[in-house]
Formats: C-alpha cells, sequence, structure tokens
C-alpha cells in the first residue's frame, strides 16, 4: 500500500541494516523532506547520502517502479529534481525527461507497521486504538488535543467566513446564521440556517422596538404561519385563541410591505423531538434574544468572561409559548429559559467559535486567546464519543478536551485516516 510507505519513510520506520539502492550504493537518509499532499513529488528537499555523496532534492514513492511510467512522470519536468525513487517493487528502471536515470531504493514497510495498521482499519471498535490509550504521556496527548482543538475552531472559522460572504461580506449577518444553525440543536441545525438566511435582518431591524412583529417575522418566515402546519386536532383552538390569527395577520402585512416569502414549512423536522426543542419554541427565544440586543456581534465581543456570556445569551419565550409548544395546544405554564445544557452548547458552538473567527478576520490574537481561555472554563460535553474516550482510559477536563475528541472522530476516526493522527501514530509502531 503507497500510503502506507508514504508514511514508514516519512517517520523514518526503517528496517534494520544497511539501505543500498538497487545498483549498490549505501542510502542514508539525513531529512526525509517535506510531505507534499498536492501535485508534484511526494516528498520536497529531502537530503540523502547515495554512495557518501549528499544530495538535496525530491523524493518519489510508488508500490512498483513501473508505477513512475503509469503516472507519466518521464515526461513531467516537474520530476526532473527527483534523486530517489522509492519503492516495494523494483520491476523497472526509470529516467526523467532529460532521460537521466534516478536511483532506486527498494522499502519494505516493517511488517509490525503493517499488522498494527490492519488491525487499526480493520476494527469495528470505537475508538480502533483503545489498547494503546492508557499507556500514552500526558505531554504527547495534551500537545495532540491542543491541535485538534485549534483544527476544529479553524474548521469553524471557515464554515463563518463562508457564511460571511453569502451574506454579502456581513460578519453581524453570519454570527445570527450561526447563532440560528446551533438554536437547531443537531436535528434540525440545517433548517434554521436555511431559515436564517430567508430573514431580512435589514427589514427586521425597522421592527426591532416591538416584539410581536419580530416574531411574526420570525415564525412566517419559517412558513409556520399557515394553518395547515398546525396538527388538525389543534387547529380550531389555534383559531379560537386568537395567537395565531393575529401573528399571521401581522406577518401577511410585513411580508407584503417587505417582500417577504415564507420557506417551505415540510423542512421542519418534528419526529423524536422533545417539546422544548420545538422550532416554534426555538423561535420565540430568538426572537426574544434578537429583541433586547443580545444577539448583536458587538456585544459577544465585549463579553470578556464565561458569566458575561451567559447573561448575554440567556433567552425565553415570549408570554404565549410559556403556555403553549405549538399553536392551539395548552401546556403547563413555563418560561422556558435556555437549559443549563443548551446555553452551554451555543457558547461553545456559537460565541467561542465566532470570537475566534473574528480574531483570525480582524488579526486581533487576544479574541483569539479569548477563544481558547473559555473552552477551557467549561466543564467537558456529556455525549457518546466522549464517554466512549473516557472508557478507554483518556482523561477529559474541559469543553476544549471534548471538542478535540469531537474533532478527532470526525475528520480522522471515522475516515480511518490513522496515518494522520498521533495516536495511530503511538499504535503503529507500538510493538505487540
Amino acid at each position: 500500500m503507497e500510503q502506507l510507505l508514504h508514511y514508514t519513510w516519512k517517520h523514518r520506520m526503517l528496517p534494520l541494516g544497511h539501505l543500498k539502492t538497487t545498483d549498490g550504493r549505501e542510502v542514508e537518509i539525513i531529512d526525509p523532506g517535506l510531505h507534499n499532499h498536492n501535485a508534484g513529488p511526494d516528498f520536497f528537499n529531502a537530503k540523502v547520502k547515495i554512495g557518501g555523496m549528499l544530495w538535496v532534492g525530491n523524493v518519489e514513492i510508488h508500490d512498483h517502479a513501473s508505477d513512475w511510467y503509469q503516472h507519466g512522470h518521464q515526461t513531467d519536468p516537474r520530476y526532473d529534481n527527483v534523486v530517489l525513487h522509492v519503492c516495494e517493487v523494483i520491476d523497472r528502471e526509470v529516467a526523467n525527461s532529460r532521460g537521466e536515470y534516478i536511483p532506486q531504493l527498494q522499502l519494505c514497510v516493517p511488517e509490525q507497521i503493517r499488522t498494527n495498521y490492519e488491525q487499526l482499519q480493520m476494527t469495528d471498535q470505537y475508538p480502533p486504538c483503545y489498547q494503546i490509550i492508557p499507556s500514552l504521556s500526558r505531554l504527547m496527548v495534551h500537545s495532540w488535543m491542543a491541535a485538534l482543538q485549534t483544527e476544529r475552531l479553524e474548521r469553524k472559522t471557515d464554515d463563518i467566513r463562508r457564511r460571511a460572504e453569502r451574506c454579502g461580506g456581513s460578519w453581524e449577518d453570519a454570527y445570527f446564521v450561526t447563532m440560528a444553525r446551533n438554536y437547531g440543536f443537531g436535528i434540525n441545525s440545517e433548517t434554521f440556517e436555511q431559515w436564517a438566511y430567508n430573514v431580512p435582518l435589514q427589514a427586521v431591524g425597522h421592527h426591532r422596538d416591538d416584539l410581536f412583529q419580530i416574531e411574526a417575522i420570525f415564525m412566517g418566515q419559517a412558513g409556520l404561519l399557515e394553518l395547515d402546519t398546525v396538527p388538525k386536532h389543534y387547529q380550531q383552538d389555534a383559531l379560537n385563541d386568537g395567537y395565531f390569527a393575529r401573528l399571521r395577520n401581522e406577518y401577511l402585512y410585513l411580508a407584503h410591505k417587505f417582500q417577504l416569502k415564507p420557506m417551505d414549512p415540510a423542512q421542519w423536522n418534528f419526529l423524536r423531538l422533545r417539546p422544548q426543542n420545538f422550532p416554534h419554541i426555538r423561535l420565540s427565544q430568538l426572537a426574544n434574544l434578537y429583541y433586547q440586543r443580545k444577539a448583536g456581534l458587538s456585544q459577544l465581543i465585549e463579553c470578556k468572561t464565561l458569566p458575561e456570556l451567559k447573561t448575554l445569551l440567556s433567552s425565553q419565550v415570549t408570554p404565549y409559548w410559556e403556555t403553549h409548544y405549538t399553536f392551539g395546544s395548552l401546556s403547563a405554564k413555563n418560561a422556558k429559559h435556555l437549559s443549563y445544557g443548551s446555553l452551554n452548547l451555543l457558547i461553545i458552538n456559537t460565541a467561542i467559535p465566532m470570537l475566534f473567527a473574528v480574531g483570525r478576520h480582524r488579526k486581533k490574537e487576544e479574541l483569539c486567546d479569548r477563544a481558547f481561555d473559555l473552552l477551557e472554563q467549561l466543564k467537558p460535553e456529556n455525549n457518546h464519543i466522549i464517554r466512549l474516550w473516557l472508557q478507554c482510559g483518556l482523561p477529559v477536563q474541559s469543553a476544549g478536551d471534548s471538542q478535540a475528541l469531537i474533532q478527532l472522530k470526525k475528520e480522522y476516526c471515522d475516515r480511518r485516516d490513522c496515518l494522520r493522527c498521533r495516536f495511530g501514530y503511538e499504535y503503529l509502531r507500538a510493538a505487540r
């Protein structure tokens, strides 16, 4: 497997004994070079001694030497600076576009590495490297978790940047979209994001002092002010209580004024949702947050501490929804505040990534540092991914750790990309 041969070369997991080219010259690897993930030779600027002479150039790696010709390297000038061709099977000589023959080294993946890699790829247990976790040093675990934490924030920054581009360069609107997406809490996240793009914030801003009108636009743009979106057994009650009709009439007036078009309500998921997560409840909480001027980017950036963030993002429903979960369905009175867990998830998935993204965008490292500090102050998330890592002996002490492990699972474990993982590296080189 060529990918595993790359790994063996990169990490210098070389067999014992002298290495020699096919024509008998001794090879000493001073520096394997910089791994190239784009077009061109596999490793740039390697330093190798061949027959006692130091060569500085590129290295190309293949399973079979004949792959050089199958890939057309013999006519590609980018490969003219290759100083060594490394293969598991040398089945022919190779030359560059100038007709110069290139030294070749036969290198086999050590059997231990191959066996351990196959175990990682074939096991159904998660995490596949569970056996090695208790023996890992705290320093190694900490450094890898810190790198994963940064990776996750960088990925979220890319998402926020794309939202800002879609919003015509407005980071304020991108923050609102990011906030809305995370109000979906998984099941309705995509739908909430599409809803947020469908909310004309500039138009809503004209009615910012009227909570009823804000809620009318929010509910109306979600397509939830059509009578057929109300369960049939509640439709008459919804008409009788008057609130549904008042909201709908207000929305129709505002929709005509601002030329608004609602989204398709069929996009909303209600199956297996707890009533607390119904779109009506989350939209009412968002309307209240917006009305209180707590959903702005400047307010977020002004928050220096975790208590300030929690105060800023705390929200509850408007009065009607204190006694309803959908239109027409009465329930026990409850202010329906964001729960402790939901508030923490909003901070982890909205506030902190936004601070980091704005810090990157504005080149303000203090915002990035604040994002990391806040993650370390928050308790770790409690989900099946985190519980599985805890079971195999990995300490999880903060939200920074739990975010790192979510990144590890999604970007490495799920893709079986053990060759890029530091835990995978330790597993591959461990004796069995």
